[in-house]
């Protein structure tokens, strides 16, 4: 049987009157709305939204290249300039070469008693103007495996009494010892560096110390949120620690990593700064600040110094390297001349192409490119 239906009607999804349907009544007319898939007529759905659809040419892709290359090489000069006026001085002192003053001290243990020390004089070339921050490097030191970086639990850094003594099973095999609960638990923890560093100043032959600060290395929201002590008398970090036992690696327990109480205990600062994994092998973790006293004076001035070591830290068995360096740093952060390089070479590269691209626009951008066609 034929249905006809006008025109309007298909548009719409269904004739005005009803079809009969095989074993059911009537579809549309009065036996209720049509199904369809004809999508809502809006601007969105018809896609009929504005658009702009950019036409690149040559009077727009030219200057682009042009900006763009002007704006990143000074940048980049910039930015490699400052980065190499950044004063740095690094010391390996593993002691792997034999006429190493810390070769003796290569097959240390953690428990060594007592702790190996050697002297290495280094002579500063230059003077360091600045505040100058010391660091310690380690090298084949793989903070990010995954399961050394799993090892810790957070809720007991940060001071929950149930978790002091019942710590994460993500802590093992540094879990307990001894029937013990270990604070702090893990890996990180129980692999932290603990090589002590001292510098000296030689002037005529006499050794003069240098202030070392060992606050306000470890970012704000550690040692103020992240970290903090069991609840519970503040100043008696003995008795708040009272049913644990120290890591194993380590010499003595948590609460005397310190004598002064606000960087005792899980907020010591050294403890803090071991505890933020790096991300590469080769690394360095903020030791100590050398703060400049005199604008007079500069804080390193060029000459002669001598480096005393506690080597407590054995690296030999991994085939670790261990530095200790000395820097100051601008308003970039510390020497790192990869960023200035990027950008000159970015800006270079389109500056170049600029050129290449104008060339070839001038020699055949006014070609007549229709092509007469033969009759």
């Amino acid at each position: 049987m034929a249905v006809n239906y006008s025109a309007k009607e298909e548009a719409d999804g269904h004739p005005s009157g009803g079809v009969g349907v095989p074993g059911g009544g009537a579809v549309g007319g009065g036996g209720g709305a049509v199904k369809t898939r004809k999508p809502d007529n809006t601007a969105f759905k018809q896609q009929r939204l504005p658009a702009w659809q950019p036409i690149l040419t040559a009077g727009t892709v030219l200057p682009a290249f042009f900006i763009i290359g002007l704006i990143f090489i000074p940048i980049g000069i910039g930015i490699f300039v400052t980065s190499n006026n950044i004063r740095e001085y690094e010391i390996d002192y593993t002691g792997t070469e034999p006429s190493s003053p810390c070769n003796k001290c290569l097959n240390v243990s953690w428990d060594s008693t007592p702790p190996c020390t050697c002297t290495i004089n280094f002579t500063l070339e230059h003077s360091f103007e600045s505040n100058v921050f010391m660091y310690y490097g380690l090298s084949n030191f793989y903070q990010n495996h995954r399961r050394y970086v799993k090892s810790r639990d957070d809720s007991q850094l940060n001071g929950d009494n149930s978790s002091l003594l019942n710590p994460s099973k993500e802590c093992e095999p540094y879990r307990t010892n001894e029937d013990k609960p270990i604070a702090p638990c893990g890996a990180i923890a129980n692999s932290m560096f603990n090589d002590t560093l001292e510098l000296y100043r030689i002037d005529n032959d006499t050794r003069i110390p240098i202030p070392l600060i060992k606050k306000g290395i470890a970012w704000w929201t550690d040692k103020n949120v992240k970290f903090r002590n069991p609840t519970g008398d503040g100043n008696n970090l003995t008795a708040l620690f009272q049913g644990t036992t120290k890591p194993v690696n380590w010499p003595k327990p948590v609460y005397m990593l310190d004598s002064e109480p606000d960087n005792n205990g899980f907020i010591n600062e050294d403890f803090i700064v071991w505890m933020r994994t790096a991300a590469l092998p080769t690394f360095r973790k903020l030791y100590r600040l050398i703060e400049r006293k005199n604008n007079l004076h500069p804080t390193l001035q060029a000459g002669k110094y001598s480096l005393v070591i506690a080597y407590n830290y054995p690296v030999h068995s991994f085939d670790g390297r261990k530095r200790m360096i000395l820097s100051t740093i601008s308003w970039m952060g510390g020497k790192n001349p990869f960023l200035g390089i990027a950008y000159i070479t970015v800006g270079s590269i389109c500056f170049f192409l600029g050129v290449v691209l104008l060339i070839i626009h001038h020699k055949y951008g006014n070609r007549n490119t229709s092509a007469d066609i033969p009759n």
